[in-house]
């Protein structure tokens, strides 16, 4: 039997207390998983003035920050995620964590995030060793969490309670990497001599994740394809030549799916339940959706668009293709908030087709699981994409999923043509170039697959067919911490 672990997750955000993107999902999911193989799982996040308060749980401890010259007090609070039980430390400062937005306002990031997150960090170090609980591994989750995995491979080296403890550190999105100017430096409470070219300083920046990446004993990023991609020059984003020179320690572990919440036979936020052996209602779904968006109720290819509206998602390149295809008759469902550009650009267009193009922009739980429900097919041509969790919540609900192949989508798609049709793998239209041609001719395979509906019904089977469930997923977390565990740290 193998040996059961205690396994700290430190994170920004998690489902469904806080979220602002996937980190969340796959927080609360993974470490839902990892606790029901018997793991002793404990979530590290901020208290944030968002969380309500029957979720704060008590005051535990008192906690302090050491930032090197100045102490910042707070307190831990300890309570557990709702509908899991995993237990939950939350480090409180009204200060820090009091404030109406988790990362900034709408226009702006806080400028003191550096400062918030190393004190989110330091008070997780001075706090847990009071509470007799100790991890086996820490396990930290994108930028925000970097300075947890810093710390404890520099200032809390030689620690009593801290030393031998190993650390992941997981690469949601390599865009976003708590880069920020070097006079903040000094807030932080990171020695100082880690500020060089060779760890945390980045073109006279320093940089959080940077840090991390050089400091960790593993990496891990969200899909085995994204982590090769963020080797290369392309997708990178200027720490290729740093995660290359980890590649060894370097694993990249698809993501899952919480089937507890997407499951189309007991989903209750459609009009019907369906399955791949019965899969009539999702003709129900279809209507429904196209009902409560105003669109007319007719048999037609309808898109489905669930997604934030940004350059990353590709967005742009859809809106330059799409106008020609809803001339022509298809129906497009979009969800989604961000850019005021392309916020701007998807109304416009709306107005222009209104019986063709139904928008909601902000997010919608209940109806995301409409749309992916009632939709033909899902767009997704990101230009990148870590992993993706839309396209494989699209697969299990029978709705086809264009895609550009790249990130998770190269993981979890398989491209339709004639060889995959005839063997029926087929899951998904697929397209590579980053241009709108690209966009607008993926959609026009797509409507050619819907007008045969024989093929469509192998293709959607298949995708229904697919387990993308957080149980393997969950496996290959443990046996790394596992790994980790049994060697006392670094594996490459």
């Amino acid at each position: 039997m193998k040996k059961k672990l205690n396994i700290l997750f430190v994170v920004s955000e998690v489902s469904p207390l806080v979220s602002t993107g996937g980190l969340a999902e796959v927080a609360q999911a993974l470490s839902s998983s990892l606790r029901d193989r018997g793991h002793d799982v404990r979530v590290a996040l901020p208290c944030y003035h968002q969380l309500p308060e029957e979720a704060r749980g008590t005051v535990v401890s008192a906690c302090s920050a050491d930032f090197g010259g100045r102490r910042v007090r707070g307190a831990l609070r300890a309570s557990s995620l709702p509908g899991s039980g995993v237990p939950l430390y939350l480090v409180e400062h009204d200060g820090y964590f009091g404030r109406q937005g988790v990362y900034g306002t709408a226009a702006h990031e806080y400028p003191d995030n550096a400062e918030r997150f190393c004190f989110f960090a330091l008070s997780l170090l001075d706090a847990l060793p009071r509470g007799g609980w100790r991890p086996d591994v820490v396990h930290c989750h994108d930028w925000h969490a970097a300075p947890m995995a810093v710390f404890l491979r520099s200032r809390w080296l030689g620690d009593p309670f801290w030393s031998g403890v190993p650390v992941v550190f997981t690469i949601h999105n390599l865009a976003f990497q708590g880069r920020y100017p070097a006079e903040r430096f000094a807030a932080t409470g990171i020695p100082e001599e880690l500020f060089n070219d060779r760890c945390m300083r980045y073109e006279g920046d320093m940089n959080l994740m940077k840090g991390a990446i050089r400091l960790a004993d593993a990496l891990t990023t969200v899909s085995p394809r994204y982590a090769r991609e963020i080797q290369t020059l392309d997708y990178g984003a200027g720490l290729h030549n740093e995660l290359a020179s980890r590649s060894e320690g370097l694993t990249g572990i698809l993501n899952g799916v919480d089937t507890s919440l997407w499951n189309p036979e007991r989903d209750p936020h459609i009009a019907a339940p369906f399955s791949g052996k019965h899969p009539e209602g999702k003709a129900a779904c279809k209507a429904d959706l196209q009902r409560a968006m105003g669109l007319p109720v007719e048999d037609v290819p309808l898109f489905g668009l669930v997604t934030r509206l940004y350059w990353q998602k590709g967005v742009d390149l859809l809106l330059d293709a799409l106008p020609s295809r809803l001339a022509e008759g298809a129906q497009c469902v979009l969800l989604g908030s961000g850019d005021p550009d392309l916020e701007g650009r998807v109304m416009e267009v709306s107005g222009r087709f209104p019986r063709n193009l139904a928008v909601r922009l902000g997010y919608d739980a209940a109806l995301s699981h409409r749309i992916i429900a009632g939709s033909d097919f899902l767009l997704m041509p990101s230009r990148y994409e870590p992993c993706g969790l839309t396209q494989m919540y699209a697969l299990a609900y029978g709705t086809v999923p264009v895609v550009r192949r790249t990130g998770g989508l190269y993981d979890t798609v398989v491209p339709l043509n004639t060889r995959t049709l005839g063997n029926g793998t087929a899951t998904g239209v697929c397209f590579i170039p980053q241009t709108a041609g690209a966009v607008g001719r993926a959609m026009d395979r797509a409507a050619a697959l819907w007008t045969d509906k024989d093929a469509l019904a192998r293709v959607r089977s298949a995708g229904m067919a697919r387990d993308f469930s957080w149980e393997r997923s969950a496996g290959e977390y443990a046996s790394l911490y596992g790994r980790l565990a049994g060697r006392g740290g670094r594996v490459s």
